[in-house]
């Protein structure tokens, strides 16, 4: 399970980052980073919505896995710190 967990979180992380990237600043639209045609791909309203969006799940994706693997440390009973030390013996 904290495998799984795992990976839905670093999956979240990297197209969190690439979405963030992907945005155009203040005033700048999608579509003249994509090509500067009237039309763009997203639709008339531009690329704004859907990449705000899209960045808003994944950041909640981002939250909720983090918690996830948050609690499932504290449930796990494995401790580095817990463990015995073995010094080897000196000849």
């Amino acid at each position: 399970m904290e495998t799984l967990v795992t990976v839905i979180h670093v999956i979240s992380c990297i197209l969190l980052v690439l979405v963030v990237l992907l945005q155009s600043g203040k005033g700048a639209e999608i579509s003249t980073s994509l090509g500067g045609s009237s039309q763009t791909i997203f639709g008339s309203a531009g690329g704004g919505n859907f990449f705000t969006r899209l960045t808003e799940v994944l950041a909640a994706l981002f939250m909720i896995t983090s918690l996830g693997l948050t609690y499932l440390s504290s449930q796990s009973q494995r401790s580095l710190f817990e463990q015995p030390v073995t010094v080897p013996a000196k000849k």
